[in-house]
């Protein structure tokens, strides 16, 4: 058996790691300090003062309101985070003088100009995740946080970016996944999965047989119609396995004000992640439910980035 030395690693070719993303663990007092010393640079969301909800600040952002104890034990948690800059500087991201690491000071500018902005809201396995990716020429500085009191900023080069995205959709190690009623293709009208949805949402699952019966509308990946047993355990599978989303809205920030191209939604089921994809037909619109991996979130929002470029 070969043995490697860990204490004595390969030379690491020139130029390798300028190409490695950088992350930084910041507190929410860290990173508005980080912010205010890169020139008042603005930060993705508004941080509303706890006391005073008013339905503008990082929980709404997030997609969630926070009960009134949740507000209160997240009005504590701020009031106990260490005082920012001595905590910057016993990182060695804030030099003697009291300037901060350009490299942060120039991600958060990053993000507060960019060419492209891609805000994500990640629902899955217990956990509410919110990332902002902005890419400005062959650059890109991602935030993202849990909890609104820590964030993990990072920048990195354009060509890292797909990896970057997988990061954000992979799933945990121990979520336990099994078998989906649901294809790893099928097609429906819209209007058919948003009832199916509708019927679960008010406690009427028994409405789903009845919805079945228009079977002939759900299809396969060829566009052969499902049967009525099976197009009934596709909706049931749409309806009763969700559990978790992800949503990735793309903007042109390039126009004042800020143009959304486009959105891409996923839906997590009992086997992982289903895109959900629109397809205009002359019957109406359909909605193709595709399995796909983290690591398909890259090639999902081509499309949709490509409408910034033109």
């Amino acid at each position: 058996m070969t043995l490697i030395d860990l204490s004595a690693p390969p030379p690491v070719p020139a130029g390798i790691l300028d190409a490695l993303p950088r992350r930084v663990a910041l507190t929410l007092l860290e990173l508005q300090h980080v912010a205010a010393a890169a020139g008042g640079a603005p930060l993705p969301f508004e941080v509303r003062d706890p006391e005073r909800p008013d339905g503008t600040g990082l929980d709404d952002r997030l997609g969630r309101s926070r009960p009134a104890s949740d507000a209160a034990a997240y009005a504590e948690a701020l009031a106990a985070l260490h005082e920012p800059v001595s905590s910057l500087a016993r990182r060695g991201l804030v030099d003697p003088e009291g300037a901060v690491d350009p490299g942060l000071a120039g991600a958060v500018g990053l993000l507060a100009s960019p060419a492209v902005a891609l805000d994500l809201e990640v629902v899955a396995e217990g956990v509410h995740a919110r990332a902002w990716h902005r890419l400005s020429a062959d650059a890109v500085a991602t935030l993202a946080t849990v909890d609104g009191l820590v964030f993990e900023l990072a920048w990195f080069p354009a060509a890292q970016w797909p990896i970057e995205l997988a990061r954000i959709a992979a799933l945990p190690e121990e979520a336990a996944l099994r078998d989906s009623a649901v294809p790893r293709v099928v097609q429906l009208p819209y209007e058919l999965a948003d009832a199916a949805a509708e019927a679960v949402r008010t406690d009427r699952a028994d409405l789903l047989a009845v919805l079945a019966e228009q079977h002939a509308a759900v299809t396969d990946a060829t566009g052969s119609p499902l049967s009525a047993v099976d197009a009934g355990a596709v909706l049931r599978g749409l309806a009763l396995e969700a559990r978790g989303r992800l949503r990735a809205m793309v903007a042109d920030a390039t126009r004042t004000p800020t143009a959304t191209v486009g959105v891409v939604s996923w839906t997590l089921l009992a086997d992982g992640w289903h895109a959900l994809r629109t397809r205009h037909a002359a019957d109406g619109d359909r909605v193709e439910v595709r399995r796909v991996d983290a690591s398909d979130l890259a090639a999902d929002l081509a499309p949709v980035l490509a409408e910034v470029a033109r």
